[in-house]
């Protein structure tokens, strides 16, 4: 069958995104073909495409997505054809109509769980799934910082800390994003560029600070982030929207008072099947309780990736963000 894929040959700006038309045949042994119905839109692709995590050229974007299973290749007998399955990678292939992926890197989809919904949600739910409960372990009645709650992440973020029964105090940039992190379920919400976020959280807090930040934007909030988690609390920087953090004194946390910091990255908590098994089921569970909705702020036709690009780089969207081929 012929499909369309994105590629680029070096890295930069949206503008390095090309596409090429391709003609694929059988899967390969532990392969599976798969026809694209939604590719998920995140952060990581804009680091993947500027340089800001080194990736080997030329390649593919995207690692998440959804679709029907075409074909299997020999060796594969969990999957067949006409199964819906998504995938949150590691293989960065994701933006293309259709595509041969692992059968190990793929999720068979729940009957209540709809393409778009898995594209929108699973790597990004699987992020907050590893943050929250693997990595700092939240527990309820806990006050917890969230920058960029409005974002795809944060979202989820919130409403996810919400369920475990923790009060979340989210930071946005306009008021819109403010309602949308409101509807989500977080209990504070501070306008960054209006607002001393720090001394809100303290005010907040009662002067203690949150036990736990959970900052996806990296240096442009790091500061803010020390000054707002308590004595011996934990900063996880799961981001580098505003930059990456960089040229840090180690010393800076014993002046905030012992503090803990952590760089997670998803696939060092699920480094085996297991864990990724436990991790998507938690995620479908969330979702198909409803303890989580997921929210599709907007769609791009797939060709229209590196408009995407730049609109989720320049702040302009809410939620998450699908490619549609």
């Amino acid at each position: 069958m012929q499909a369309i894929q994105a590629y680029i040959e070096k890295q930069g700006g949206p503008e390095v995104i090309e596409w090429r038309e391709v003609a694929l045949g059988t899967p390969g042994p532990g392969q599976v073909l798969v026809r694209q119905t939604a590719v998920g839109l995140n952060y990581i692709d804009t680091y993947h495409r500027d340089g800001t995590y080194p990736v080997e050229l030329p390649g593919g974007l995207g690692m998440e997505a959804a679709g029907e299973v075409l074909s299997v290749g020999e060796g594969v007998h969990a999957l067949e054809p006409g199964d819906r399955v998504a995938t949150f990678g590691p293989e960065r292939s994701a933006y293309a109509s259709a595509r041969f992926v692992k059968a190990s890197s793929l999720f068979k989809l729940p009957a209540d769980i709809e393409d778009e919904t898995a594209a929108a949600a699973l790597l990004k739910g699987c992020t907050v799934e590893a943050l929250v409960e693997r990595c700092a372990k939240v527990e309820a009645g806990w006050p917890v910082l969230v920058h960029a709650a409005a974002g795809g992440v944060g979202l989820i973020l919130v409403q996810w800390l919400k369920a475990v029964g923790a009060t979340v105090i989210g930071t946005v940039s306009t008021e819109a994003k403010g309602h949308a992190a409101r509807e989500a379920g977080a209990d504070h919400v501070i306008r960054y560029k209006e607002e001393d976020v720090a001394a809100h959280v303290r005010e907040i807090t009662d002067g203690q600070g949150v036990p736990v930040t959970f900052d996806g934007i990296g240096m442009a909030t790091w500061e803010v982030s020390l000054k707002a988690t308590a004595r011996r609390g934990l900063i996880v920087s799961y981001g580098n929207a505003g930059g990456p953090v960089s040229g840090v004194n180690l010393g800076i946390l014993a002046q905030h008072g012992s503090q803990f910091v952590t760089r997670p990255t998803l696939f060092d908590y699920y480094l085996d099947p297991g864990e990724r098994a436990a991790g998507a089921a938690r995620v479908f569970e969330m979702i198909g309780s409803g303890a989580v909705e997921v929210t599709i702020g907007q769609r791009y036709p797939l060709r229209e990736a590196a408009r995407a690009h730049e609109d989720l780089e320049a702040g302009r969207t809410t939620g998450s963000t699908l490619l549609v081929p």
